[in-house]
């Protein structure tokens, strides 16, 4: 019994300190000192005088408006789905993954080639081998919200006939959304796929930020 009795008061305060006083930390001290983050990173727009999250910098969406630049593939989908989608089974609930293909299975192959045909349908300017390899590609969680600069740049052309806006105005919008490499060195120059739309919507006159 004193065994059994220490080892409850031992997993008692293990408990406590764990399950409680640990979080609790956390969770104080990432809402004194980083807010924004502890929140989810949200971002806020004005959409006809009411004010609305329109997302997070740090999760993918989809977008499908022919005016602004589209994302990576995703094999969640960036979480949307249709009520049709939902009823018929194929919508697993909010998460994230990857589709894990190898590199011989055809259904990679298959997919890449559909995904292909239908990038270059709605970019008909642009030369296959112009395709950075991300924008047909899925990433590991499916929700990425960053391609690379040259998978921005290449769609300029197409982002500019169907929103009316200018090379140059595209250009400063992608330059603007760019973060360099960590320290100057360490991986890709990366853009903010959303980030760019809403400079986008801005400029269309669809929401206002201050």
């Amino acid at each position: 019994m004193k065994y059994l009795n220490s080892a409850f008061k031992c997993s008692l305060v293990l408990g406590v300190l764990c399950c409680v006083v640990y979080p609790a930390a956390l969770t104080l001290a990432g809402q004194a000192l980083f807010p924004k983050q502890a929140n989810g990173s949200l971002i806020t727009v004005t959409v006809d005088g009411q004010e609305q999250v329109v997302g997070s910098e740090y999760v993918g969406q989809q977008f499908e408006d022919s005016r602004f630049f589209h994302g990576r593939i995703s094999s969640v989908n960036y979480n949307c789905y249709t009520e049709e989608e939902k009823a018929e089974g194929s919508y697993g609930g909010v998460s994230s993954g990857s589709y894990n293909y190898g590199n011989s299975n055809p259904d990679l192959k298959a997919r890449v080639e559909a995904d292909l045909a239908a990038w270059m349908k709605d970019h008909p300017g642009v030369k296959q081998e112009d395709i950075p390899s991300e924008l047909l590609t899925a990433s590991g969680s499916g929700l990425d919200p960053h391609i690379t600069v040259q998978g921005a740049r290449v769609q300029v052309g197409a982002v500019m006939e169907a929103s009316g806006l200018t090379e140059d105005e595209l250009n400063s919008i992608i330059d603007r959304n760019t973060t360099g490499k960590t320290l100057g060195i360490f991986g890709e120059e990366t853009v903010n796929v959303l980030g760019c739309n809403l400079d986008i919507a801005e400029a269309l006159g669809m929401i206002s930020r201050e």
